[in-house]
């Protein structure tokens, strides 16, 4: 096998997303009515009409995009005979997309699933007071040196690399001032450009512990099955099965670093060369071309997507 199946993070998220899988594929509506159903509320009526910014919530937007992509993958079990455990390798998401992945892989169910992203965006909003901390992506300088100008930003305050995306690009986070900081030493480093992230908390630092204990109540209390295909996990850029460990990896997650370059890296170098990106948006295929040398990238979230896959098994 040299699939990979991959799973989109937040930002990733436009209004309209999925409509067209919807009214084309039955096994899509299913997976958006179990979505609507298991928050008791019509997700789908956001993500279909908006307004934009109640999808941007991250409470709306986490399981929304997890929707699409769980969608996606039905689509392309029923109409392409998409078999995960026989075609895929691995399957990996970036952030809110890990849980995409271990629903896709069979460890959570769909409803589970939304419920956890539900409560997940809620305790990361809640987690940080709006205003008080901030992301910014520093492009052009590798992980190493995006941890020592985060280290000499914080002067006493939270600043983290909160995500390593390959190709030069790592996004920090914490207290808005420290962020700030990092943004001036990073460009006086030589960072090609560095700029602060319009996004609503301060992902992936220690100032999101709080949400971490939250979702360690959560899935504390969610059946969790060993997956049908290993999960490479973001903290680790390894991958995982046992469900202990799953719980445990996803909780450090929340405050820990995404190590998207290395998972990616780790899977091509695992033999994967053909990576398909499943749900909203083009981002991690975009990504792919930085990390992985001759591997190629497919996103697919919409029916014409669907088709072009299904004619490229033959």
């Amino acid at each position: 096998m040299t699939a990979a199946f991959v799973f989109p993070g937040q930002g990733s998220q436009a209004v309209g997303m999925g409509k067209a899988l919807a009214e084309a594929f039955a096994p899509a509506r299913a997976v958006f009515d179990e979505v609507d159903a298991a928050l008791g509320e019509k997700l789908t009526a956001t993500m279909w009409d908006g307004p934009a910014d109640k999808l941007t919530l991250t409470e709306n937007a986490q399981p929304a995009l997890m929707a699409v992509s769980l969608a996606t993958l039905r689509v392309l079990e029923a109409e392409a005979g998409v078999d995960l455990k026989r075609d895929a390798k691995f399957v990996a998401g970036h952030s809110l997309g890990e849980y995409s992945a271990l629903a896709a892989a069979g460890a959570f169910t769909i409803a589970d699933t939304a419920k956890l992203l539900r409560i997940r965006g809620n305790a990361m909003q809640k987690a940080v007071p709006v205003g008080t901390g901030a992301m910014a992506a520093l492009l052009g300088l590798e992980l190493d040196v995006a941890i020592a100008v985060a280290a000499e930003a914080a002067q006493g305050e939270i600043c983290q690399a909160a995500n390593d995306n390959g190709g030069g690009q790592v996004v920090v986070s914490g207290n808005k001032s420290a962020v700030e900081r990092a943004v001036e030493i990073a460009k006086a480093k030589g960072a090609r450009r560095a700029m602060m992230l319009q996004v609503s908390a301060p992902f992936h630092c220690a100032l999101m512990q709080p949400a971490a204990d939250a979702m360690a109540e959560a899935l504390g209390k969610t059946k969790i099955n060993a997956p049908a295909v290993p999960v490479v996990a973001n903290v680790l850029a390894k991958p995982i099965s046992d469900p202990a460990e799953i719980a445990r990896r996803l909780v450090e997650q929340v405050t820990g670093t995404v190590r998207w370059r290395e998972c990616v890296a780790f899977m091509a170098g695992a033999g994967v060369t053909n990576f398909y990106e499943l749900g909203a948006g083009k981002v991690l295929t975009g990504l792919l071309k930085r990390i992985a040398e001759g591997a190629t990238g497919t996103a697919i979230g919409a029916p014409a997507d669907v088709a072009a896959f299904k004619a490229s098994r033959g």
